[in-house]
């Protein structure tokens, strides 16, 4: 159903936040290949720690056609935020790790090499603002901004065991270990020696998500390690098994052209993973599937039902991060949050949702 143009421009049908001049800039992040930047063309990163404001706007509601609604597939909307910072290197979010169990502290990271960190702010369990959020770089062995080394930019995933974290970088395809005791974002992270057929996948559709398995569950301590669009003989997206008690390759089957943007492990032991595609018709469409985690092992095809579907018609962009907490209630709250690529005619959201079923 085709809805007007609006200040935020719709493109097509149904457009909650792009404009046709956004969507070249979705495309590349989605996957086309663009040509190898030099690391002096980094132009988002940060040289050292620093401070910087980020302003929020609330969104109270998810689909503006129908304020109403709050429920969407297994997910209840409960507040988001539009993010704005002076600060010009704020942006192009694409981890994002809750650093305690109340959903307050989070760590995320720009796919430029830029650690963020701060507290989410909230009011009557609704998202208000962000408190105390510092941009500082991602430090390789010597202390040394990665950016500096070509390539080493394209930081899109993130995953934790306690103090431990790992971050994926895209483009060439690595993992690096940051041990955040004492330093916090001043580690300095150890590159990871990881399969073969991981440091193969294709450029800018590589590793794009990564998930750490605690104690207590099967695969403890296992690195799960998933392609954004890296695809098997049969067409399905490629994942690893790093290290644990199996370690080994299994895909996730492939439906309705949909990527694998992040990932993350419940209490319950479902898995679940965000998903999107792109169409220059349609724009962006994102998914949220549930994995059994018992159901992955070495070259098993996993495949799990669709908890919440969202396209242009709700207030979305380009979601690429995803985490969880569990409230005082007992209550799962799902955290998503978009990379904007640097771009205005984008946006950085941050948006909730409790799971209901």
């Amino acid at each position: 159903m085709s809805a007007p143009l609006s200040r935020r421009g719709f493109i097509g049908h149904a457009a909650a936040g792009f404009s046709t001049l956004a969507i070249p800039r979705l495309a590349n992040a989605q996957g086309t290949p663009a040509p190898p930047r030099r690391a002096a063309q980094i132009e988002h990163g940060v040289a050292a720690p620093v401070g910087i404001e980020v302003n929020a706007r609330p969104i109270p509601d998810f689909e503006p056609r129908d304020r109403s609604r709050t429920r969407f597939g297994s997910l209840e909307y409960r507040s988001g935020l539009v993010l704005t910072s002076p600060h010009r290197r704020f942006g192009g979010l694409s981890g994002f790790r809750f650093l305690d169990s109340k959903g307050e502290r989070f760590l995320t990271l720009s796919d430029q090499g830029t650690w963020f960190t701060g507290s989410i702010r909230y009011s009557g369990g609704k998202m208000v603002g962000l408190d105390d959020v510092e941009a500082a770089p991602v430090l390789n062995a010597e202390g040394r901004p990665i950016t500096e080394k070509r390539l080493w930019y394209d930081t899109e995933s993130i995953a934790r065991d306690g103090n431990l974290v790992y971050v994926g970088l895209e483009r060439v395809n690595q993992i690096m270990r940051f041990d955040f005791t004492g330093d916090g974002t001043r580690a300095r992270g150890e590159v990871l020696a990881v399969p073969p057929a991981l440091r193969k996948l294709p450029y800018n559709k590589g590793l794009e998500a990564l998930v750490f398995v605690p104690k207590g569950v099967p695969l403890a301590g296992t690195l799960i390690a998933f392609s954004e669009e890296g695809l098997d003989a049969n067409g399905n997206l490629v994942a690893f098994l790093i290290g644990g008690p199996t370690p080994g390759q299994f895909s996730v089957r492939r439906t309705e052209k949909f990527d694998i943007s992040d990932a993350v492990l419940l209490p319950s032991g479902d898995l679940l993973i965000l998903e999107r595609k792109f169409s220059w018709f349609t724009g962006v469409d994102i998914r949220i599937r549930a994995i059994p985690l018992k159901s992955i092992a070495p070259n098993a095809v996993v495949d799990g039902p669709a908890l919440f579907k969202a396209d242009l018609g709700q207030e979305i962009d380009n979601m690429e991060g995803i985490d969880a907490h569990v409230t005082a209630e007992g209550e799962t709250v799902l955290t998503l949050v978009s990379d904007d690529n640097f771009s205005m005619l984008q946006r950085t959201l941050l948006l909730q949702f409790a799971l209901v079923e």
